[in-house]
């Protein structure tokens, strides 16, 4: 694991040959986030999309009690200053240009900004302890980093409506149930089994894993005709047929062999 030239202070990171885990780390405050986290995080994904070494990546919370508690309500009643980069909360909410997958490992309370952190990822690892909510309305906000058009897109309307409206928590078995948990692991295990799910992502071609990925993003955005008829302008679409990887395959296949992906 390479030690990266930018000091964190408030999360950390670990590169396991090509994925790269990304720790929230406030466990004080149950991983809360204020303005200079949201800062920090914005950079930590800013390296990691650019990156080509690092395929993959895994958000956690630091802890076995919380994956992110969302916004750092005491920060804001002190007085402290709040906002986020581009990127959105976590420097990941409002991310739309990162084609490679991020999974969320959830090992605690996912609660407001927490559990949007979570959706905004492209799978939800949980533990047995695990909860979701998005609490906004018990405190006079609203679940604004995207949380309110992307849990109603991914379980459906009624499903979402009856979360947020009555701010309620799920635990991360009925979060399996609803479809926006892909597996629930033993508390204490839900790193581990991102990890793995990495992994099996990683056995794939980089570049069709980014052409996969951009492809339903952009496509969900249109008809289903338009995105078929559209999809092989997409720039993660080009670049696939454009690789090295787009010759690897077959050639690896037809030799009865594993292909050495270069993800360019």
């Amino acid at each position: 694991m390479r030690e990266r030239a930018m000091e964190l202070k408030f999360s950390k990171v670990e590169r396991k040959g090509p994925i790269t885990i990304v720790t929230l780390s406030r466990p004080e405050v149950y991983n809360a986030l204020h303005t200079d986290a949201h800062f920090e995080l914005q950079k930590v994904f800013d390296d990691f999309s650019a990156d080509p070494e690092q395929w993959i990546a895994i958000v956690t919370g630091a802890g076995d009690k919380a994956f992110c508690a969302g916004n750092d309500l005491k920060w804001q009643a002190a007085g402290g200053k709040r906002g986020w980069d581009k990127g959105g909360f976590a420097g990941l909410t409002s991310r739309f240009d990162c084609d490679k997958p991020i999974i969320a490992a959830v090992n605690g309370v996912a609660m407001g900004g927490g559990f949007e952190i979570a959706l905004a990822c492209d799978l939800i690892i949980a533990s047995e302890n695990a909860t979701f909510a998005l609490p906004e309305p018990r405190v006079g906000l609203a679940a604004l980093a995207g949380g309110l058009h992307r849990l109603p897109r991914q379980i459906g309307l009624k499903r979402a409506m009856g979360m947020i409206l009555t701010a309620r928590h799920v635990s991360a078995k009925e979060g399996l149930e609803l479809g926006f948990v892909n597996e629930v692991v033993p508390q204490g295990e839900a790193l581990a089994a991102a990890l793995r799910w990495a992994e099996m992502i990683a056995k794939n071609s980089p570049m069709s894993i980014r052409a996969s990925k951009q492809a339903i993003q952009k496509g969900l955005g249109v008809s289903l005709e338009q995105a078929i008829e559209d999809q092989r302008e997409y720039p993660a679409v080009k670049a696939m047929v454009a690789s090295q990887d787009y010759v690897e395959g077959p050639k690896a296949f037809s030799e009865k062999r594993p292909p050495k992906w270069m993800g360019k």
